[in-house]
């Protein structure tokens, strides 16, 4: 199912994969009142889809973004409630970079009415789709496993110290997903000898993990976010570094096997 913001690719497995964030496109009536720096989009989470295309053994379902951030943050509260209450972070329709650079000519920035225009343009044909991807996984296979995918640069002091570990687990501390689940996955990335994780640091899932990771319906939610520098240059022009993606891909493949598999005992054990 394609429509003209999100694509809905079903598949054969529990596992969905979400792309709430890998999209470029932006409207004409937006793109024109942004500025040099909003049109460049550089807080896209580059590369999503190609980085998980093909990952083999795990057959998911694909719900992916086709919209920049920049138009509406589908991964954002829709109410527009800050998910990091006290931290720095962008909006549901963002006027700033991550850096907290201005992304629109003075006075150009949307209002609430337009905002609440995206929303039910931009936002709800989304998770239209996403919810559509859990009800025909669950309706096949009685559960669901929801694996959110995400990047972002390894260093953005803004909105975090220091460097990010490669590999950011968030199971909203452990409400979106069974224990065994998040523990298989944290658990794959453990054993990449290149790369280091961390579980419910910074990124703890954003409102897509924590609106739908809803284990007591059989729905388990994880987000994955990977820091940029694990398989792409992360300036202008955001080049895609095969032989670095092609050592991360594998670790990123065990973690989904892992989820299945732990699904699969966990869910297993309550029928």
């Amino acid at each position: 199912m394609t429509g003209g913001t999100v694509t809905y690719e079903p598949g054969d497995s529990p596992l969905i994969l979400s792309m709430p964030h890998d999209g470029t496109e932006i409207p004409p009536d937006i793109r024109d009142r942004l500025n040099e720096t909003g049109r460049s989009v550089p807080d896209t989470d580059w590369w999503t889809n190609r980085l998980y295309d093909g990952v083999p053994n795990v057959n998911p379902s694909i719900v992916r973004a086709h919209l920049s951030r920049y138009v509406i943050d589908v991964n954002r509260d829709p109410s527009g409630t800050s998910l990091y209450p006290g931290q720095a972070t962008t909006g549901l329709c963002p006027t700033t970079t991550f850096d907290g650079e201005p992304i629109y000519q003075p006075g150009q920035e949307p209002d609430e009415a337009e905002v609440d225009q995206r929303r039910n343009l931009y936002f709800a044909p989304y998770h239209a789709a996403l919810a559509r991807a859990i009800e025909d996984v669950k309706a096949r296979h009685g559960y669901c496993l929801l694996f959110d995918c995400h990047s972002i640069r390894s260093e953005v002091p803004r909105l975090f110290d220091g460097t990010l570990p490669v590999f950011n687990i968030g199971t909203n501390e452990g409400a979106a997903c069974a224990p065994a689940i998040e523990r298989a996955v944290a658990a794959a990335c453990a054993g990449s000898e290149m790369h280091d994780y961390v579980v419910n640091g910074r990124f703890k899932g954003g409102w897509i993990t924590r609106h739908y990771g809803r284990p007591e319906n059989r729905v388990h939610a994880v987000q994955m976010e990977l820091a940029q520098r694990a398989y792409m240059r992360e300036a202008p022009p955001w080049d895609y570094l095969d032989d670095e993606a092609n050592k991360v891909r594998p670790v990123l493949g065990q973690a989904l096997e892992a989820m299945l598999a732990a699904g699969a005992e966990v869910e297993g054990a309550r029928s």
